[in-house]
């Protein structure tokens, strides 16, 4: 496969994104909870941040750490 040119804007967009999104199924694997509960969170704005393509919930794996690193942090704090 040949490499694409250096103007194509494909190229410009690979730079900042991940290999691979995380789905709901994948979130509610990871934590060990239902796959609903994943969607509640989303819902209510308090589990890692999602965001919809169409209407596909989709997850950045660097948001998922940076939520994962904060709770910890958090959990720390207030013990």
């Amino acid at each position: 496969m040949a490499t694409p040119p250096v103007s194509d804007p494909r190229v410009i967009l690979r730079s900042g994104l991940p290999d691979q999104y995380l789905t709901p199924d994948d979130i509610a694997t990871m934590f060990k909870v239902p796959k609903e509960t994943v969607y509640q969170w989303h819902k209510k704005r308090t589990g890692p941040p999602g965001f919809r393509i169409g209407k596909h919930l989709r997850y950045d794996p660097t948001d998922v750490r940076t939520y994962v690193t904060e709770r910890k942090t958090d959990d720390q704090a207030t013990a």
